[in-house]
């Protein structure tokens, strides 16, 4: 008898666990994956230069791709690229900060599958994802004097793919927690299991594009892994020496091979862990402006050649 009860407890506690992770799931996919245009717009315009954030779509190939901008025209432009799961809405604390502000125009994307970007339809190719954030740069980049792009976590991915396959738009790269060794990730069983055709309609559509993204990254990280000779730009590396997550071997592994980069810069955090974003804001608005100097720098350096 002893033993039936206990099983019955068992079998009730294993789905009382199911049920309490998917709670979870839904209610962090609905709380913090994607901000309207228009509550958006309201949080950002507390800044202190009264800037009022545009938004705008960009259509190629059957996506559209949806982005803010906020700033002066004139100076150069800063585009922040997200990770997995996340959206533009992670980047609202450097997005009305006010010395970034003051020196750059700033410009955040919600990936393919994430945001207002196809919510929940995964773009599995990074080259793919790099085109479509690129077409958006390519508007853009004749109105200001220099592009930075800051890549976190898998956006990281995506930010160094963009300045392989187009050095010319990218003057500036900062990888921060970036995954871009192949295999040096965490994967979780979890991401397996759920990604059975059965109980793919059980998760929200962040965490399965997540997923989707996860269990192809190897791939796609193999995929360009010859191809980081052709990185120009002025590059900073930082990574926590604790994160379990995306592990520390990425950035040495970045390090290596940035051999034609303008300028080249890593950091290994002692006791961070993958939450750069908070633990280091002052550190990664530092290392943007910073790169901002340095292409400025160039600039001055290659008009003072002609």
């Amino acid at each position: 008898m002893s033993k039936i009860v206990y099983l019955l407890f068992r079998k009730k506690r294993t789905y009382f666990s199911v049920a309490a992770l998917l709670f979870f799931l839904y209610a962090y996919d609905f709380m913090e994956m994607r901000i309207s245009s228009d509550t958006f717009q309201h949080i950002l315009s507390e800044n202190p230069f009264g800037y009022q954030a545009t938004f705008d779509y960009y259509e190629a190939d059957g996506r559209k791709i949806r982005y803010l901008e906020i700033g002066n025209d004139s100076l150069p432009l800063i585009v922040f690229i997200h990770g997995a799961p996340s959206s533009s809405s992670f980047w609202k604390g450097f997005l009305r900060d006010s010395s970034l502000l003051a020196q750059a125009k700033l410009l955040a994307v919600d990936r393919p599958g994430y945001g207002y970007s196809g919510y929940g339809q995964p773009e599995e190719s990074v080259k793919k994802q790099a085109e479509l954030i690129a077409g958006i740069i390519r508007e853009k980049r004749g109105h200001h004097p220099a592009v930075i792009l800051h890549g976190s976590s898998y956006g990281g991915t995506v930010a160094a793919r963009i300045a392989m396959d187009f050095p010319k738009l990218v003057d500036g790269l900062l990888l921060q927690s970036a995954s871009v060794a192949p295999g040096e990730e965490k994967t979780y069983d979890f991401s397996y299991i759920t990604e059975h055709f059965l109980l793919q309609w059980m998760l929200p559509g962040s965490i399965h594009v997540a997923n989707r993204e996860k269990l192809s990254h190897k791939m796609q990280l193999d995929s360009m892994a010859n191809l980081w000779g052709r990185i120009r730009a002025a590059a900073i590396v930082l990574h926590g020496d604790a994160d379990g997550l995306i592990y520390p071997r990425n950035a040495f592994y970045a390090k290596e091979r940035l051999t034609n980069a303008a300028y080249l810069e890593m950091q290994m955090l002692p006791g961070n862990k993958h939450d750069l974003l908070y633990s280091q804001r002052s550190l990664l608005e530092a290392s943007l402006e910073k790169l901002l100097k340095l292409t400025a720098q160039r600039m001055q350096y290659s008009e003072g050649m002609q």
